[in-house]
C-alpha cells in the first residue's frame, strides 16, 4: 500500500507541474488565444490526465495486489516444503531411536542372562570349592595318619629320616660328581695334554722376551744442586712454563744432583726428559728456550715413535698396516703393563700367535696381524674414554680391518665371544707371553694382597684347616681335616676353590690349588 500512495502522489506532482506548464503558456499566449478557451482547454485535459492518472493507479494497485498474493502463495509454498522436510527427517530419526532402543533391549536381556549364568556358576564354583577345602582337610588328616604310622614303623621322626634320605643322597651325589670329574680329566688329559705341551712348547721356543721395569717417573741427573735454582727461576718462572708445555710434575727435592720428573703419560713423561737434559745440558734456562726445546723434542719424538711403529710391524710381517696404525703402534713403546713393554709383548703376541697358528694349519699371516693389533687401544686409552679393548675394536673397525682381527681385539680378554680359530690362539698366546717367568712383574703390595686373598678364599670353604699360597702366588696348598673331607670331597673341594678363585680374582697365569688330606697315627715306645 506504501509503494501505490507512492506512485499516486508522484502522479499528482506530475500532472501539477504539467498544470502550470500549461497554465504558464496560455499567460504567455493571451495575446493570441482567447484565455477562457485556453482555461477550458486546460481543464479539459487537466482533467483528462487526471482520470488517465487515476485509472493507471487503479491499475498498478490492481497488479500490485496480485504480485504480493502470488508472492505470499510462494511462500507459503516455500514453508510447507521446509516443514514437511523437516517432518520427514524427525520421522527417520524417530525411527533410528526406535531402532536403538530395541537393540538395547536385547542386549540387556543378553546381559540379563549372562548375569543369571554367572550367578549359576559362582554358586557351583562355591559348592566346589567346599568340596576341595573338604578333600584337603581329609587328605590332611590321611597323610597325619600316613606319617604316624611309618614313624611309628620306624622309630623315627620326619625330620631324621629326612637327614637320614639327605645324607645319604649327598655321599651318593658327591662320590659320584668325584669319580665323574676324576674320569672327565683324565679323559681331557690323556687327549689334549701331549699335543697341547708340543704346540705350545714349540712356539716359545721361537720366542724369547725382556723384562722393562714399570715406572711413573724419570730420573734426570744434574751437574751440580746449583742447576736446581736455574731449573727454577726468578719467581718460579721457569718450572711453571716447563710444567705447563709438558704436562709432567717436576719434583726439586733433598736428593742430590737429580730431578724427577713424575706423570703417567710416559710420552708426555719423555718429551719432558729430553727437554730437561738439553737445557741442563745447553745452560740457557728462560721460558723461550723451553718452549723451543718442548716443540722441538715433541716433533723428534713423532718421528721416534713412526720408527718404533715401522720396526715393529717389520717383525711381524705386517707390511700393509695403515701408517696411522703404524704411528699408534709405535706410541706403545713407551708404555708398559705389570713391567712388560707393550710393544715388545704385542710383537711377541704375533710371533706366538703365528707359531700356533702353523701348527694349527691356520692362516698364519692373519694370526701374526691380530696379535700385533690386540693391544692397539693402551696407546690411547690415556685420551679416550673406555677400556683399550674397546677403543681397540673402533680403531680396526675405523681403518677396516679385517673382520677377523676387530674379533680377536674385542675377544681377547673375553668382553665378546670369539668368531676364530685365529681369535682363540691370540687369546692363548696373550696369556702364553704374560704367564711366562720374567715376563709381568705385580707391585709389592698387589702382591702381598693377591696372595692373602688365595689364603682367604681357601679358608673359608668348610673342613679346610689351613692354607698357603707359595709359588710366587701361582699355586695354592690346602690342609684339610681328614675326619670331615674324605678323598671323594677332596676333589670336589679343589674344584670349588678354583671356581671361587677364577669368580672373585684377576691374576696372571694360571694357579694351581692343590688340596692335600692324610691321616697320621702316632705312638710312643716306652
Amino acid at each position: 500500500m506504501l509503494a501505490i500512495n507512492v506512485v499516486i502522489a508522484l502522479v499528482c506532482a506530475v500532472i501539477g507541474l504539467f498544470a502550470g506548464f500549461i497554465l504558464r503558456n496560455i499567460r504567455l499566449n493571451k495575446d493570441r488565444l482567447d484565455a477562457d478557451t485556453l482555461i477550458e482547454n486546460a481543464e479539459n485535459k487537466a482533467n483528462d490526465l487526471t482520470l488517465n492518472a487515476e485509472r493507471d493507479a487503479e491499475n498498478m494497485k490492481k497488479e500490485a495486489r496480485l504480485a504480493m498474493k502470488e508472492e505470499g502463495q510462494n511462500y507459503r509454498l516455500k514453508i510447507e516444503n521446509e516443514f514437511e522436510e523437516s517432518r520427514q527427517e524427525l520421522k527417520k530419526q524417530e525411527n533410528r531411536l526406535k531402532q536403538r532402543e530395541e537393540i538395547l533391549d536385547r542386549k540387556d536381556d543378553a546381559l540379563t542372562q549372562k548375569e543369571l549364568n554367572l550367578d549359576s556358576k559362582e554358586d557351583n564354583l562355591e559348592q566346589k570349592t567346599q568340596q576341595i577345602v573338604q578333600r584337603e582337610q581329609e587328605v590332611n588328616k590321611l597323610d597325619a595318619e600316613k606319617k604316624e604310622t611309618l614313624e611309628r614303623i620306624a622309630q623315627l621322626s620326619t625330620a631324621e629320616a629326612k637327614k637320614i634320605v639327605l645324607d645319604n643322597t649327598e655321599e651318593s651325589l658327591t662320590r659320584e660328581l668325584a669319580q665323574t670329574i676324576r674320569a672327565s680329566e683324565e679323559k681331557a688329559n690323556a687327549e689334549a695334554d701331549k699335543r697341547a705341551r708340543n704346540i705350545i712348547s714349540l712356539a716359545m721356543q721361537r720366542v724369547s722376551g725382556d723384562f722393562v721395569s714399570e715406572q711413573t717417573v724419570s730420573v734426570v741427573t744434574l751437574p751440580n744442586d746449583e742447576m736446581k735454582g736455574r731449573i727454577i727461576g726468578r719467581e718460579g718462572r721457569n718450572i711453571r712454563t716447563f710444567e705447563s708445555l709438558t704436562g709432567i710434575d717436576v719434583i726439586i727435592d733433598d736428593t742430590p744432583e737429580a730431578v724427577v720428573l713424575s706423570g703417567f703419560d710416559p710420552i708426555r713423561r719423555e718429551i719432558a726428559r729430553l727437554t730437561l737434559e738439553q737445557l741442563v745440558q745447553d745452560g740457557r734456562i728462560h721460558p723461550a728456550r723451553i718452549e723451543e726445546l718442548v716443540e722441538k723434542n715433541r716433533k723428534e719424538l713423532d718421528k721416534r715413535i713412526m720408527e718404533y711403529g715401522e720396526q715393529a710391524a717389520f717383525e711381524v710381517g705386517a707390511h700393509t698396516l695403515h701408517p696411522d696404525i703404524i704411528k699408534i703402534m709405535g706410541r706403545l713403546h713407551f708404555r708398559t703393563s705389570y713391567g712388560q713393554n707393550v710393544l715388545d709383548h704385542s710383537v711377541e703376541v704375533a710371533t706366538l700367535a703365528g707359531a700356533l697358528a702353523g701348527e694349527m694349519g691356520e692362516n698364519v699371516a692373519l694370526a701374526k696381524r691380530a696379535g700385533f693389533l690386540h693391544d692397539i687401544g693402551k696407546a690411547l686409552d690415556h685420551e679416550i674414554e673406555g677400556s683399550h679393548v674397546e677403543i681397540g675394536a673402533e680403531l680396526a673397525k675405523k681403518y677396516k680391518e679385517n673382520p677377523v682381527v676387530v674379533n680377536t681385539i674385542a675377544s681377547h680378554h673375553g668382553d665378546t665371544e670369539p668368531t676364530s680359530v685365529i681369535a682363540v690362539l691370540v687369546a692363548a698366546a696373550d696369556a702364553l707371553s704374560a704367564a711366562r717367568p720374567g715376563a709381568r712383574r705385580e707391585s709389592i703390595d698387589n702382591y702381598i694382597k693377591r696372595l692373602q686373598n688365595l689364603e682367604e678364599i681357601s679358608n673359608g670353604f668348610d673342613g679346610v684347616d689351613s692354607s698357603f699360597a707359595i709359588q710366587a702366588g701361582r699355586e695354592v696348598r690346602v690342609l684339610v681335616n681328614p675326619s670331615k673331607i674324605d678323598d671323594d670331597k677332596a676333589t670336589v673341594l679343589s674344584h670349588k676353590i678354583k671356581q671361587k678363585i677364577e669368580e672373585e680374582m684377576d691374576y696372571p697365569g694360571s694357579i694351581k690349588v692343590t688340596v692335600i688330606r692324610e691321616t697320621r697315627a702316632i705312638d710312643y715306645a716306652k
